[in-house]
C-alpha cells in the first residue's frame, strides 16, 4: 500500500492536476475541496491514515493557515507541504511558523513536488522512528507507535486497545519476530500503570535452576552464590506490567509458584519466610500453542486458563504484505541514520518483491535484511541487487519462466519518480501480450493471466492495492494468485532437474 497524500485545493483543475503528479509519483491521492473538510477528514474518530498533506494556503472559509491551526490544536504531526499562487515572504513565513513542512508555488512542477514528498515523508517516518525508541525506553509505548496499514491487524489493535484499558491477563500469540513485546509494550503505555514499571522477561532464557529465583527473588545465603538479596521480578514490576515472553518455556516446579502468586497475589522468594504481597498486570506471550503444550503435559491447564482470559494473535508479515512498503520506509530512515549512510530510497522492482516473500522471521528478518542491505549497498538507492539472500525466494516481478518475454515500449519518464518515500524507478507505460507460442499455438489462459500480472505489478510500480483495484480483483485473491504461478514455477523448475 502506497503513502497517501491528501490534496486540499477549492480549485478544482489544480486539484486535479496535483491529484495526477500524486499518483505519477507513486502515492495514493485522496482529494478534498475545501479547509473544512480536510480538518474533517483528518480528526475523524475512525480517520483513514493520511501520511502527508498538500495545502492551498487561500481558501474560502477555513483557508490554509487555519486548517494547520486546527492540526496543532489536534496534536496531529502530519507533515504539510503549502502551496499558492502567492509567493511573497510573508507567506511563507507564516506558513513555516505554523507548522508547514515545505512551500511550493502554483504551478508546481512534479519534480519539486517529488522532492518536496519524499523529503517530508523521510523526515516524517525518521520523527517517528525516534519518537518510537523514545517511548520504549520511557515506557510510554502506545498503539500510535505501531506501524501498520492492514486491515488483519485492525481487529487485533480494537482488542487490545480494549484490555489497556483494565489489569485484565492478556496471552499473546503469533510466530516469532511479529512483535508481541511491542504489542504488550503499547497495552501498558496505554493504560493506567503506564507511570508504573515494565519488566520483561524471557522464560525461554533462564536456566531451570534459576527461574524461581529470577522471578520471586532469593535471601542472602539461600543457596550457593547468593552472596545478596534480590527482590526478583514480581516485585519489581509491582504497581506495573510483568512480561512475561516465551511463557511456554518456563518448567512445571516454576508454574506451579507462578499460579500462585497469580491466584494469592504473593509471592515467597528462594529462602524466603513470609510471602510478599504484590499488584501486578500479567501479559504473557508464546510463540507456541499453548493448548498443545497443555495436552501434551508441558503445561499446566490451570495455569493456561490464568493466562489465556484474554488472547490475542498477532498475524504474521505474510498475512499482511501491504504493511511491507510501511515497515520498509521506517526502517530505511531509521537505519540510514544509524549507520550515517545517505540513501535516497528503494527501487519499485525491489519493493515489489521484498512484498511477495513470506519472510517466516517476520518483521525482525525484515528489518535486518534491510540492515544488511543499506550496510552493504554501494549505491544511494536500494536495488534488487542489495537483497541476494531473497532473490532466489520468489519469482522477481515482470518475470515468468518457461513464458514467453513480455514486450514494452520503451520509456519516456523522468529519470526516477517517488513513491511511498521510497523512490521508485520508473517503468514501462505500454505493454505487447504475446498470446501464441513459438509453434503457433494459443498460449494457456493461466500463462496470460500471470504475465498480465506481472506486468500490472511492474506498471504500478508494487503497490498492491493498486494493482488489484485495476485488475478488479480483491488483494487477497492477487496473492493467492502470485503464490499459484510461484509453486507451478518451482514444480516445473523440480520436474525439469529430476529429467
Amino acid at each position: 500500500m502506497a503513502a497517501t497524500i491528501l490534496i486540499a485545493d477549492d480549485d478544482a483543475v489544480q486539484r486535479r492536476l496535483v491529484e495526477n503528479m500524486v499518483q505519477k509519483c507513486g502515492y495514493e491521492p485522496l482529494a478534498v475541496d475545501s479547509g473544512d473538510a480536510a480538518v474533517a477528514l483528518l480528526t475523524a474518530p475512525d480517520a483513514q491514515a493520511i501520511d502527508a498533506v498538500v495545502l492551498d494556503l487561500v481558501m474560502p472559509g477555513l483557508d490554509g493557515l487555519g486548517v494547520l491551526a486546527k492540526m496543532r490544536e489536534a496534536g496531529l504531526s502530519i507533515p504539510v507541504i503549502v502551496q499558492t499562487a502567492h509567493g511573497g515572504i510573508d507567506n511563507v513565513v507564516s506558513a513555516m511558523r505554523a507548522g508547514a513542512q515545505d512551500f511550493v508555488v502554483k504551478p508546481v512542477g512534479l519534480e519539486r513536488l517529488q522532492v518536496s514528498l519524499r523529503n517530508a515523508l523521510n523526515a516524517s517516518a525518521l520523527k517517528g522512528e525516534l519518537q518510537r525508541i523514545r517511548h520504549s525506553r520511557e515506557g510510554r509505548l502506545t498503539f500510535a507507535d505501531i506501524i501498520t496499514r492492514s486491515e488483519t491487524m485492525a481487529a487485533v489493535l480494537r482488542t487490545a486497545q480494549k484490555a489497556a484499558t483494565s489489569s485484565i491477563p492478556v496471552l499473546i500469540e503469533g510466530e516469532s519476530g511479529v512483535g508481541k513485546e511491542l504489542f504488550a509494550r503499547a497495552i501498558h503505555g496505554s493504560g493506567d500503570r503506564k507511570s508504573k514499571p515494565f519488566v520483561a522477561v524471557n522464560c525461554g532464557a533462564i536456566p531451570d535452576n534459576l527461574v524461581e529465583s529470577i522471578l520471586f527473588g532469593h535471601e542472602k545465603g539461600a543457596f550457593t552464590g547468593a552472596t545478596e538479596r534480590h527482590m526478583g521480578k514480581f516485585v519489581e514490576a509491582s504497581g506495573g506490567t510483568l512480561f512475561l515472553d516465551e511463557v511456554g518455556e518456563l518448567p512445571l516446579a516454576a508454574q506451579v509458584k507462578l499460579l500462585r502468586a497469580l491466584q494469592e497475589g504473593t509471592v515467597e522468594a528462594v529462602g524466603g519466610r513470609k510471602p510478599v504481597k504484590v499488584d501486578v498486570r500479567i501479559i504473557s506471550a508464546t510463540n507456541r500453542k499453548l493448548l498443545d503444550l497443555v495436552k501434551s503435559g508441558a503445561f499446566r491447564e490451570d495455569l493456561f486458563y490464568r493466562l489465556h482470559v484474554l488472547p490475542l494473535t498477532i498475524p504474521p508479515l505474510r498475512m499482511r504484505r501491504e504493511d511491507i512498503p510501511h515497515l520498509l520506509r521506517h526502517f530505511l530512515a531509521r537505519i540510514a541514520a544509524e549507520e550515517n549512510r545517505i540513501i535516497t530510497g528503494i527501487s519499485g522492482e525491489a519493493v515489489a518483491h521484498l512484498a511477495q516473500l513470506d519472510w517466516p522471521g517476520n518483521i525482525r528478518q525484515l528489518e535486518n535484511t534491510v540492515y544488511r542491505a543499506i550496510v552493504m549497498s554501494e549505491s544511494d538507492q536500494l536495488s534488487l541487487s542489495d537483497f541476494p539472500q531473497t532473490v532466489g525466494q520468489a519469482v522477481p516481478d515482470g518475470q515468468l519462466p518457461h513464458s514467453e518475454p513480455l514486450v514494452v515500449a520503451p520509456s519516456t519518464a523522468p529519470a526516477m519518480v517517488s513513491g511511498s518515500e521510497i523512490p521508485i524507478a520508473p517503468l514501462a507505460n505500454a505493454g505487447n501480450l504475446v498470446m501464441l507460442t513459438a509453434t503457433g499455438e494459443v498460449r494457456p489462459l493461466e500463462d496470460m493471466e500471470n504475465e498480465i500480472i506481472r506486468f500490472a505489478i511492474s506498471h504500478y510500480r508494487g503497490q498492491m492495492s493498486e494493482v488489484a483495484r485495476r485488475l478488479k480483483i480483491g488483494r487477497s485473491t492477487l496473492y493467492r494468485k502470485l503464490d499459484e504461478a510461484a509453486a507451478n514455477d518451482s514444480a516445473e523448475d523440480g520436474a525439469q532437474d529430476a529429467n
